[in-house]
């Protein structure tokens, strides 16, 4: 199923459970199903069973990729079924261990902003400001925009002055209704005026905020380039010696992904990504595909696929953030340095 498929469309229980059902067949890629599945049930109204998964993920042996974001979903999820402070308590537990990702930050914030809890809101998206935005000239990471654009929404219904931050996301912000526009608190009294003009102007404003929403949902699975760990592409190249005119070293190889993704960049293409193989999932899907996987035409059809069961890991990475490549420098201080 598209994420823009309408929602009179979709059946949310049997989404789920296909969801489940994948998860199964491609454990590497539970957590991102399981995630979804979850959002499904929440939207179903099974909120007990979103929270049974999100437990079930957050028990689970293996490591989660982003345990954070699994906590602030089950949170916000909690909340809205009556568990307010057990959702208190993981919230708290959240801006306590600070997460570098700025999706949890968002769902807490925005689970308190939903429950009228405005003054905590606005702390926390600037805790998350404050943490992953650092006062800098260069141009914040699209997946931080949101925190600031909550930031400038709640901020807007508090009747505060604006600052730098809030200049910052009008700046950001596309589209042709202003975030001043958007988040003006009297904007509820439009819905309920005998005034044609101030009803077609309201009219107006929702139809911006839904296509900005349209155009987030619709965006198609990252161009997504492979990359393969040391290991992993040892063990390949042993198994496939053919692959050695594709590979013929691994630093060779860090070094085209990266000159790959500038040169896309550079052309315009945009949402751009990096996926990780591994040697069993490669065989799986050469073989799904009843074919070698000595073939190096399968090699761009793996990453698209990786893709699109939501592996894509955005390139480049956030200001601070570790290097794609898995050494523990910075991205800034490892292969964006070296361009």
């Amino acid at each position: 199923m598209r994420p823009d498929t309408p929602a009179e469309n979709v059946d949310h229980t049997a989404e789920a459970a296909r969801l489940e059902r994948t998860a199964g067949l491609y454990p590497e890629d539970a957590e991102t199903l399981l995630l979804r599945a979850a959002a499904h049930l929440e939207l179903s109204g099974d909120r007990p069973a979103a929270t049974a998964l999100y437990d079930r993920l957050l028990t689970s042996a293996d490591g989660l990729d982003n345990p954070a974001l699994v906590r602030a979903l089950k949170a916000s999820n909690l909340w809205e079924y009556g568990h307010e402070a057990e959702a208190r308590a993981i919230i708290e537990g959240i801006r306590t261990t600070a997460p570098r990702d700025p999706a949890p930050w968002v769902i807490v914030a925005e689970a308190l902003e939903s429950h009228d809890e405005l003054e905590a809101a606005v702390e926390t998206f600037g805790e998350a400001a404050d943490l992953l935005l650092p006062h800098s000239s260069e141009e914040p990471p699209p997946a931080t925009h949101p925190l600031l654009y909550g930031r400038h929404r709640v901020r807007r219904m508090l009747g505060l002055p604006h600052d730098d931050r809030d200049t910052l996301a009008d700046t950001l912000h596309t589209s042709p209704v202003s975030l001043d526009e958007l988040h003006d608190p009297k904007r509820v009294w439009s819905l309920g005026s005998d005034n044609p003009a101030e009803l077609a102007a309201e009219i107006s404003r929702l139809r911006a905020e839904l296509g900005a929403y349209r155009e987030a949902l619709s965006r198609p699975f990252p161009v997504a380039v492979l990359h393969w760990p040391a290991p992993e592409l040892s063990e390949l190249l042993v198994a496939y010696p053919t692959l050695s005119t594709e590979y013929p070293s691994h630093t060779e190889h860090l070094s085209t992904i990266e000159s790959s993704l500038r040169e896309l960049s550079a052309s315009g293409t945009p949402n751009l990504g990096i996926v990780t193989g591994t040697v069993p999932s490669y065989e799986a899907f050469a073989a799904s595909e009843g074919s070698s996987p000595s073939d190096p035409t399968l090699l761009p059809q793996y990453a698209t696929t990786l893709a699109a069961r939501g592996r894509a890991v955005a390139w480049p990475p956030g200001r601070g953030a570790s290097c794609w490549c898995g050494s523990e420098a910075a991205y800034g201080e490892c292969h964006d340095a070296a361009n």
